[in-house]
């Protein structure tokens, strides 16, 4: 076996993976990327890329359908599709020389295809290769989590893994789980020409602000998805004619049938076959223990992304790369923030939040303020026909940005000055001060924030100020 002693060792190729690889080998460090399965893991070949590719070919197919509000006579979109997952592929190839072996062996990174596992807590195993090296970084994401239902290992069900590679349109969907995965590939099922069905055991996108779901909700029911609430799956039975769901909600029992089944029900760290315990790594179910370092209880060893548990988004991914390369590399106490994370559930409307909620920021900050402003106030969004939306900020009773919250049209980049402002701690007077250009959707977030004010100036004081220097001309 040959014995390699890297300055960095990397336990997958995914997005938070391959961003510490780059990032290092190009500080001057000595990098091992080890990866037994796919190049780009699970955001380029079966999340993010994908999907977004998939729900991009539905809304085009909702646009053709819906132009008569702009003179436009509506058609129904003809759709082919096999070259919808000829498209979805050819999204990800166009990509996936980004994140390809070739690029990172180019970029001087040594990268091993094949499984690892500890041997101990300095050595890794992976191949015909031994390697011991200064830290290690465990970056092996995530999998959709399988509920022990009875009878569901016994159907040819569908996860995130498996859909992208149907070449022929499920007649009639049912999609377990109304998170914003479940939500996203249902909607753009739907408008593709699925009859789908929704099965959520709680509130459908239960963990974002309810004023503004609902708004998601109702769009995507109004597409003509069927979403049931409240209901458990107990039992999943398979026959010629389809699958069918047993469901309880409350003391009824229901039926739901569909040709096919996603299961979109939350996912699950990617840690077996890795012998973390060799290693002195502790780990639960949730994911591999961190401190804010990221450091696993091996101080060797690093754990980044989706399987270090909490939030499991690409940028996040990302945003851990940076933080252990710093650690890692310079030995900078860079620690992880949790309060600067932004997502983004991407159906039509889209749903984005940053920070605090208005509840949460109630519970720590006592008196705040809410700030709340419509996309049909604003004019580009008239234009566009673009008028179901909302942008609700919170603040500090002094003005200090807490939180964002936008669901409508582009919300997922309307977003970002939010980002930027709470990542740097700034005042709502930042977002009234920067000029917008006109007529552009980014102009809510500019009006949203003169809401803060609006109190404040229409006092009974401010006018008696006024009133007193008009005298002086």
């Amino acid at each position: 076996m040959d014995i390699l002693k890297p300055d960095l060792c990397i336990i997958g190729a995914g997005s938070g993976g391959l961003s510490v690889a780059a990032g290092a080998v190009q500080m001057g460090a000595s990098v091992v990327l080890i990866e037994g399965h796919k190049m780009g893991g699970d955001c380029l070949n079966y999340g993010c890329v994908p999907s977004k590719a998939l729900i991009a070919a539905a809304k085009q197919a909702h646009l053709l359908a819906h132009g008569e509000k702009f003179g436009v006579a509506n058609r129904r979109a003809s759709i082919d599709y096999q070259k919808v997952h000829d498209h979805v592929h050819g999204v990800i190839a166009a990509i996936a020389p980004n994140d390809s072996v070739e690029r990172f062996t180019g970029l001087g990174v040594t990268v091993i295809e094949a499984a690892a596992e500890f041997k101990d807590g300095e050595t890794v195993i992976a191949g015909d290769n031994v390697i011991k090296a200064r830290r290690f970084v465990v970056a092996t994401g995530s999998a959709a989590g399988i509920p022990p239902i009875p009878g569901l290992m016994k159907v040819p069900y569908l996860t995130n893994e498996t859909i992208f590679d149907l070449k022929k349109l499920p007649a009639r969907l049912l999609v377990m789980g109304g998170g914003p995965i479940g939500m996203e590939l249902a909607q753009a099922m739907q408008r593709l020409g699925s009859k789908v069905t929704v099965l959520e055991m709680f509130e459908p996108l239960g963990k974002d602000d309810p004023e503004l779901t609902r708004y998601v909700l109702d769009q995507v029911a109004a597409d003509g998805v069927q979403i049931r609430s409240g209901v458990k799956v107990v039992d999943v039975e398979g026959a010629r004619s389809g699958i069918t769901a047993t469901l309880e909600k409350g003391n009824q029992t229901e039926k739901a049938t569909g040709s096919d089944i996603l299961v979109a029900a939350g996912r699950v760290p990617n840690v077996h076959g890795l012998n973390l315990e060799a290693a002195g790594i502790d780990y639960t179910r949730g994911g591999i223990k961190v401190d804010r370092k990221l450091r696993t209880t091996n101080k060797k060893v690093y754990a980044i992304g989706d399987v270090s548990g909490g939030y499991q988004f690409t940028h996040v991914a990302n945003y851990h790369a940076g933080i252990v390369v710093r650690n890692a590399l310079f030995r900078l106490p860079a620690k992880v923030n949790t309060d600067i994370y932004p997502w983004v559930t991407y159906t039509d409307p889209e749903l984005a939040h940053i920070g605090l909620s208005e509840a949460q920021a109630r519970e720590h900050h006592g008196k705040i303020s809410v700030m709340r402003w419509p996309y049909a106030e604003n004019d580009r969004a008239q234009a566009e026909r673009k008028t179901e939306g909302l942008v609700k900020v919170v603040a500090s009773k002094r003005g200090k940005i807490l939180g964002a919250s936008i669901v409508g049209a582009n919300a997922g980049e309307l977003i970002a000055p939010w980002s930027l402002a709470i990542s740097s701690g700034l005042n709502i007077k930042a977002m009234t001060d920067m000029i917008v250009p006109y007529p552009t959707l980014s102009e809510v977030n500019k009006r949203v924030a003169y809401g803060f004010y609006a109190s404040k100036l229409a006092s009974p004081w401010t006018r008696r100020v006024v009133q007193f220097l008009s005298r002086f001309g």
